[in-house]
């Protein structure tokens, strides 16, 4: 969801440019009107779920400070922040009794404060590109077959066993020398059992945990670079063939003879459209699912905030789960310091969650931007009927930093947004 070298360059370039902010952008009396029941909202990377006193501190902070939910990170890169069924416990923990579980600690903790929680999952996002994962029961080992493949690679790689050391190899040399769009491995959702594996993990986690919403992140491709795994391709051309003439299927049948993946590249539109099926497919699944067993438990998920990106760049057809009512709220990430691309941004998800009876939580980058820009844009969110906020992220805010020099950001924000009886910026 978030790139860390960005947040570093953003912070520094802001930090420079505090002053001139401040000029263009005084401090003024505003009073910002919160729905009832406004959804207040932090999300919580896994970093901060290594120990139960972390995790305490994180709740109080969230209890003091006016918030009352937390989004908490629990599959991080294909491991387990709870007691999993299906996947390896985070090496994050290693130092931690076996016993501790931190999605159970942090349940305990915020039901005593009146807090709501939402076990965030990462969907497709699977390794860091520079600590791969050394449980050989994780997904990167166990099932290399399961990878996304990007195209450049596709070609060599069709033919070859995803067994063979060369494989995984490959595709981590790509990704590693394409990083500037991509966070890591993935794994491709035109698979089969990869959906099945994500939606067993999402049933696991509800049976076993009294949460409040599951959240969706990263349920999407990385780039228009994948999937072109020989699974994927496969797939394609099943799913391709009962839309073509006789004429059309004979000349890609021909045209498969020299090129594996001649379909994806004389069809691309398609393709596209094949990709956000199977996105999309995911999502209904694991909704219809949590909904049969635990109707109150609200599905949410993080996503582009630039919808046409998200369509067409990352086969995220979020508008449209809202409209398939396949999602209950839309956390669009509308990162941007520019408040003007904020606001449009939010109107957008606003304007389409609500016409089809859904949720919206405005996403804020708040470590981007220093205290007053964040009330700025809770204040636009508001002011467009957002249903709440989320912050990304508690563990930036208990930083000190240059956009945070007292590391007193939830503070200043619970006095200048959450006090009904505090109108002036701090």
């Amino acid at each position: 969801m978030r790139k860390r070298p960005i947040a570093v360059v953003a912070s520094i370039t802001l930090a420079t440019l505090l002053p001139i902010w401040g000029q263009e952008k005084p401090s003024t009396v505003v009073q910002s009107v919160a729905k009832p029941g406004e959804v207040r909202a932090l999300w919580v990377v896994r970093t901060t779920l290594t120990s139960p006193e972390k995790i305490r501190a994180m709740v109080q902070a969230a209890k003091d400070n006016g918030f009352n939910t937390i989004i908490v990170q629990v599959r991080g890169r294909g491991d387990a922040y709870y007691r999993s069924r299906k996947e390896p416990r985070a090496m994050e923990l290693k130092d931690q009794p076996i016993e501790f579980d931190p999605l159970a600690v942090t349940l305990s903790e915020a039901k005593q404060r009146g807090l709501r929680v939402h076990a965030w999952v990462n969907t497709s996002l699977l390794a860091n590109l520079d600590a791969l994962p050394t449980d050989p029961n994780h997904v990167y080992h166990k099932h290399p077959e399961w990878l996304a493949v990007p195209r450049p690679v596709a070609g060599d790689l069709y033919k070859m066993s995803p067994r063979d050391p060369r494989y995984r190899a490959r595709i981590l040399e790509w990704s590693k020398a394409n990083r500037a769009e991509l966070e890591g491995i993935y794994t491709g959702p035109a698979n089969p059992k990869v959906r099945q594996h994500i939606y067993d993990i999402w049933m696991d986690i509800l049976k076993n945990y009294d949460v409040d919403g599951l959240h969706f992140d990263y349920v999407r491709l990385a780039s228009p670079d994948f999937d072109y795994s020989r699974t994927s391709l496969e797939k394609f051309r099943k799913w391709l063939e009962p839309k073509l003439s006789g004429e059309e299927r004979r000349q890609l049948k021909q045209a498969l003879k020299q090129n594996p993946l001649a379909a994806p590249d004389t069809y691309a539109a398609k393709f596209a459209d094949f990709q956000r099926e199977q996105i999309t497919m995911l999502v209904e699944r694991i909704y219809r699912g949590v909904k049969q067993r635990k109707p109150h438990v609200m599905v949410s998920a993080a996503v582009f905030a630039n919808d046409e990106n998200a369509y067409t760049r990352r086969f995220q057809d979020w508008r449209r789960w809202l409209s398939m009512g396949i999602l209950d709220v839309a956390c669009p990430m509308a990162y941007s310091t520019d408040t003007a691309v904020f606001k449009k941004q939010i109107e957008i998800a606003t304007t389409s969650a609500h016409s089809a009876g859904r949720n919206v939580w405005a996403g804020i980058g708040a470590y981007r931007i220093p205290v007053e820009s964040t009330v700025e844009k809770i204040n636009v969110a508001r002011g467009l009927g957002a249903d709440g906020i989320v912050l990304f992220s508690y563990d930036f805010t208990i930083r000190p930093g240059d956009l945070n020099p007292g590391g007193n950001y939830l503070e200043r924000v619970r006095r200048a947004a959450f006090e009904p009886d505090m109108v002036a910026a701090p």
